[in-house]
């Protein structure tokens, strides 16, 4: 809990700095303003998602819903609903979270701004985010927990050769 709400403090210590900037001085370098109104928002994102709250919704939902998908061209008319839960579930309290901790937040205007600055974003964060828009990136974050599950994930210890860069008896 104290974690919690430290993280809290922070996004809002992030945009309290940002809201006290003089308004000649926001006019002179809007752009760096926005630049760390955007980058507090990821700040707080990242908090939000490695929280228990969020970790838990988004793995009971998954637990519950990924045998459904299966890895083939044709996606299931059952694909639609589960896609629509998923969104209103995980991205509303992705959304609650960021206007209880930083005033003023409008989901709307952010995701104008991500789409514009999606490079300064950390893959993870954006992919994440990608599954609230993007069945495609939605149906493969299932296909990948399935796999998982199911013990066939990427497993490279096939292709690791260990070999002696010295004679056999130099040791």
């Amino acid at each position: 809990m104290e974690i919690q709400e430290q993280s809290v403090r922070s996004c809002a210590e992030n945009m309290v700095e940002m809201v006290d900037v003089d308004e000649e001085l926001f006019a002179v370098s809007s752009s760096s303003a926005a630049d760390s109104a955007f980058d507090a928002v990821i700040g707080c994102i990242e908090d939000i998602i490695m929280e228990e709250d969020f970790q838990h919704l988004q793995q009971s939902f998954m637990e519950k819903h990924y045998l459904e998908f299966d890895d083939s061209d044709e996606n299931k008319l059952s694909y639609t609903p589960i896609f629509n839960e998923y969104v209103d579930l995980l991205e509303k309290h992705l959304e609650q979270q960021l206007t209880e901790r930083i005033p003023g937040f409008n989901m709307n205007t952010f995701i104008e701004l991500l789409m514009h600055n999606k490079e300064e974003v950390p893959d993870d964060i954006y992919d994440m985010l990608l599954t609230f828009t993007d069945f495609m990136a939605f149906k493969e974050m299932f296909l990948e927990y399935r796999a998982a599950k199911e013990g066939r994930g990427l497993d490279l210890s096939q292709g690791l050769v260990v070999t002696s860069v010295g004679p056999a008896g130099s040791m």
